[in-house]
Parts: structure tokens; sequence; C-alpha cells
């Protein structure tokens, strides 16, 4: 597809050319973000453990053979220093971590030293850096400690968190702040950082563990029934490319202007449109003929919130950004993706499939938010 027959933005145009370095690019969000940023003709190098899951989004598009790559653990702090020093990257997205909540009750040491040091070392490397670069570290929604408030939580509010995860991202949030107060001044320090706090993201091509939408998805193709725990939970679901683009767009501010440097900002649908897990189940599940679930209890071994809102305020009056889509459509995009995938498997129509949604999306953009 050529370049003048689709939507691009000018703002984004800023991009090209410019050395970008993102951890966790071989993840979900990662390679969302990893593939936009290619269409703009930006050179990135992306480091990450592994590659998650199977299927893999990463490999589906091919991404590996897109940008450079470096596969190791970013606890490894002498290699990870050694690998920005070199790159001298102008963009940095810090997307690395442990993901899974469930995981995290499995396993709670490697969470919390995946979401603590690995954040800690990217402060580490950049608190003795001589050249410019924007920093956006990547966080949670989670970080917040969740009082079930229906307000929506806002970037003020106190971190905290009931299981390892959410524990783990709440600690990583306070060491990025020690850091930040203790290192980045900015008339010793020319790098720029902000935090970015998400919603729970859906999407083509998610295939981790114990989520809600990659379960049904398995299932489904399959004419299998998904079992569903917490039908009346809320969530604040949205789209992979609302969250991705409020990162790029905060990178971008970030860059211009000095004083969004330290700054926090959540990025998460209207609290108007917050929707219930049965309610997701039966708007999914209209694009799948075959579509079985059951409802269940939440497993009781694992402790889940039924009530969790971000306030995106902040990011709409500094960013200009707000959630573009509504739920339906969120929902439609996400399934046309999969059921392109499952019925007719072709790496060169997933890929033709993957960039005609950020085109689709980057129109709404103009038409939405006066960005061009």
């Amino acid at each position: 597809m050529k370049k003048d027959s689709v939507e691009f933005l000018k703002i984004f145009e800023t991009f090209r050319g410019k050395k970008i370095l993102i951890t966790g690019h071989t993840g979900f969000k990662g390679s969302w973000l990893t593939i936009w940023l290619k269409l703009y003709g930006a050179n990135i190098l992306g480091i990450s453990k592994n590659i998650p899951t199977s299927p893999s989004l990463f490999k589906i598009l091919n991404v590996g053979k897109k940008v450079n790559n470096k596969f190791f653990d970013i606890k490894d702090l002498k290699k990870l220093k050694r690998t920005i020093n070199k790159f001298k990257p102008d963009y940095i997205f810090h997307l690395a971590a442990q993901a899974l909540v469930k995981n995290s009750y499995i396993d709670p040491i490697e969470t919390i030293n995946s979401n603590t040091i690995g954040t800690t070392n990217i402060l580490e490397v950049l608190r003795n850096a001589k050249r410019k670069c924007n920093v956006i570290l990547i966080t949670s929604d989670k970080s917040y400690k969740n009082l079930e408030l229906n307000r929506g939580y806002n970037e003020m509010d106190i971190l905290g968190g009931k299981d390892p995860y959410s524990g783990s991202k709440a600690a990583a949030e306070m060491i990025i702040h020690s850091y930040l107060s203790s290192y980045f001044d900015l008339k010793n320090n020319k790098v720029k950082i902000c935090v970015a706090r998400a919603g729970n993201v859906i999407g083509g091509g998610d295939w981790s563990n114990d989520r809600l939408i990659p379960d049904c998805m398995k299932k489904w193709k399959n004419s299998k029934t998904v079992i569903v725990r917490s039908p009346e939970s809320t969530r604040p679901w949205q789209h992979v490319l609302e969250a991705v683009s409020g990162y790029m767009l905060l990178s971008l501010e970030l860059n211009k202007n000095s004083k969004m440097h330290k700054q926090i900002f959540n990025f998460g649908p209207s609290i108007k449109n917050n929707f219930t897990v049965k309610e997701l189940i039966l708007e999914t599940s209209k694009y799948w003929k075959k579509a079985k679930w059951k409802f269940s209890s939440s497993d009781k071994k694992f402790f889940e919130s039924k009530l969790l809102k971000l306030n995106s305020q902040k990011a709409k009056k500094m960013l200009g950004w707000k959630s573009i889509m509504d739920f339906k459509t969120t929902t439609r995009l996400m399934s046309q993706w999969y059921k392109n995938y499952y019925s007719n498997y072709n790496k060169y129509e997933i890929v033709k499939v993957t960039n005609e949604q950020i085109y689709f999306y980057q129109k709404l953009m103009r038409s939405k938010l006066d960005i061009k």
C-alpha cells in the first residue's frame, strides 16, 4: 500500500529517522507500537527477554525482520547499559514487564524482580546520560490502591495493590519517583521522563494466558465453551491503539515541552464507557457464530477487583488525547483481526489488516482529536 494512499499524520512524522528503543517489543502492546512507529520510518531497536506467547503477534507480523533486536533480560544492568549507550536513543518506550496477575501469584519473586529491577536499571543507565532522550515508562492502572472508586482514579490517587502484580507496579512507581527526585534535574541531566498508566487493552494478536479475550478467541475458533470469571466486574476496556497513541503523543509533547518532565498520565476510556465482563462477552460474541461461554464466580485463590476505572482528563487537557473508539467499534476491530487470522491465515493478509486498522485509527484521530 503506497504511503500517499493512506492517512498519515504529520505529527508522527517527527519519528522518521529517530532512534527509538522499545523494551518488551515482542509483547502485545510492544508489537503494535513497533509496527506503528516503523510505518513512519523510525530506526527501532527492540529489547526483550523472549517471545512471550505462541502464537505471537511479533512473529506473525515479521517484526523481527523490520527492526533491530536484542534478546536479553533487562535485569542484566551491564548489558542494558552497554546496549543503550551504544544505540544512543532519541526516545525510549519501556514496556518490558511480567504483566499477568495470575502469574504473579504463581511466581511473585519473578514478577517483583521483573517489574521493579528492570525499571530501576533503565533509570540507573539514564541518570548519567550525556545526551537528550525522551522516556516513557509504562506502568499500569493496577498501580492504584483499589478503593472501587466510581469517579475513576486520577494521577494523584494513592498507589497500592492487593496482589503481587499490582504491588510490583506500585513499587516500580515509587522507585521511579525517587529516581526522578534524586537524579533527573534538567539542569544536570538532559533526559526527560514521563509515566503512562493504561487500562485493560484489547485488540488483535493478544495470546496471553488467562486473559479474557485471548481465552475466548482460542476456545471459540474450535467451537468450545469458555469459562468466564466475575461477569459483573467492570474494567476500562480499550483498543490497544488507543493506549499506544497516547504513549506516542506523550513522547512528542515531552520532546517539545520541558514542563512535561516528571508528569504522570492516565490513558483510559471515558469513565462513562466502562463495561462489565459480561457486556464485553455479549458484544464480542456477535462476531462468532459458534461462541459459547459459561459464567462462574471468581477464582477465590486470586483477588480480583469488581470496579476499576481511570480518569484521563489530564491527558485530554494537556495532550489533546482522549479515547475515540466506542465500545462496538473496539470489539468489531478486535474480532475482525482474529477472524481474519483464524479463517484464512496468510502473513501478508494479517500484516495488511494490521496496517489498515492503524490507518483507520489515524483517520479517527484526524476527525475526533483534530490531530493532523
